[in-house]
């Protein structure tokens, strides 16, 4: 017994070494599987012509305040400043945020932003969109099925994020470099 607790400590010790790893593959998953989803999903909401990052589309304010659209007869011209910094915000956020991520660049600031997004964004899909009166959408958790498309695959996407605004962006950033050269020693995390 005592020489498999031994066996057991080495493989655990063995397998913190790779902690430093956890940073880098958070950020690798996250480009694989979201980057071109917020940049497709964002491209969705720029506006016509060279300055259309400040023109917002309709198809933008119809997909931020569906029900406040439709109530004006999907006239962006009767919203106010309000939505329209909201949805000009949140067109840049789905460029910004998940670029700074994937470059290791103040990676803990984004990544608590990508959360908050992904916050609004399913709050968004689930009263704005009318998804909360679809089960399939809302999901469960303990229910078989990993398909829920808020509370399954959200869920996971806030985890991935966490680890970043918890452990940082890793060795292979631009955080990293920015840290070194500066002398400051934070977490090999960082």
């Amino acid at each position: 017994m005592t020489s498999l607790i031994s066996l057991y400590d080495f493989a655990v010790r063995q397998v913190i070494k790779l902690d430093a790893l956890l940073p880098i593959a958070a950020r690798f998953l996250f480009a694989a599987v979201l980057l071109v989803y917020f940049w497709r999903s964002g491209t969705t909401k720029l506006g016509d012509g060279l300055f259309g990052f400040l023109s917002p589309s309709t198809g933008a304010y119809a997909q931020i305040f569906p029900k406040t659209f439709e109530a004006v007869g999907y006239d962006a011209s009767q919203l106010g400043l309000f939505h329209w910094a909201v949805v000009t915000a949140g067109t840049w956020a789905e460029f910004i945020l998940p670029l700074l991520i994937v470059l290791g660049l103040f990676t803990r600031l984004a990544s608590l932003g990508m959360i908050g997004f992904v916050v609004v964004q399913s709050l968004t899909d689930l009263y704005g969109h009318g998804g909360i009166e679809h089960a399939a959408t809302l999901g469960a958790w303990f229910d078989r099925a990993p398909d829920g498309v808020i509370l399954d695959q959200r869920a996971f996407w806030v985890f991935g994020l966490s680890v970043l605004v918890i452990k940082g962006a890793g060795a292979l950033s631009v955080d990293h470099l920015l840290t070194a050269r500066q002398g400051r020693a934070l977490p090999a995390s960082a």
